[in-house]
């Protein structure tokens, strides 16, 4: 899934849609890790969480783009960057997901939500947004896909 919109386009908030419950938060945080990102586009600095800098693989908070598209798998990386290209040339939001290639193998699904601003005055602009992470890492895709298969018998 590969997504981008103009910013004005967002569906409006609904009112009390920024209210979790306890249970809601309780839930999230079962299923999946959450965590705010936050890049400059005077800089190039993408700066992560400690979660995020951690489940990416990389050994600093802060990275550049190629340095974050690495992690992900290869299929996807070229998707990623156009919507990160397209991210930069106009205020939008945009949302991605694929898998972190680990090193042992195994892959970390992800989900990426974010927005650009500021995009329209000259030498400025930033993005800022949400990875979040599922709490189960998928192993090679033979192994998953009979896994589904004799669950399906």
């Amino acid at each position: 899934m590969f997504k981008i919109a103009k910013a004005t386009v967002a569906a409006p908030l609904m009112p009390g849609s920024l209210d979790l419950t306890h249970r809601s938060q309780e839930m999230l945080a079962q299923f999946s890790v959450s965590e705010a990102w936050a890049g400059e586009f005077s800089s190039g600095i993408i700066r992560l969480g400690d979660w995020s800098s951690m489940l990416h693989g990389l050994s600093a908070q802060e990275c550049g783009l190629l340095s974050l598209l690495r992690c992900y798998d290869p299929k996807d990386r070229g998707h990623i960057l156009a919507l990160f290209e397209q991210a930069t040339t106009l205020s939008s939001s945009f949302c991605f997901s694929t898998t972190i290639m680990m090193p042992n193998s195994l892959r970390q699904p992800v989900f990426c939500m974010g927005e650009s601003s500021g995009v329209e005055e000259k030498f400025s602009g930033s993005m800022a947004g949400v990875f979040i992470f599922p709490r189960f890492k998928l192993e090679g895709a033979n192994q998953t896909a009979s896994r589904q298969q004799a669950q399906a018998s």
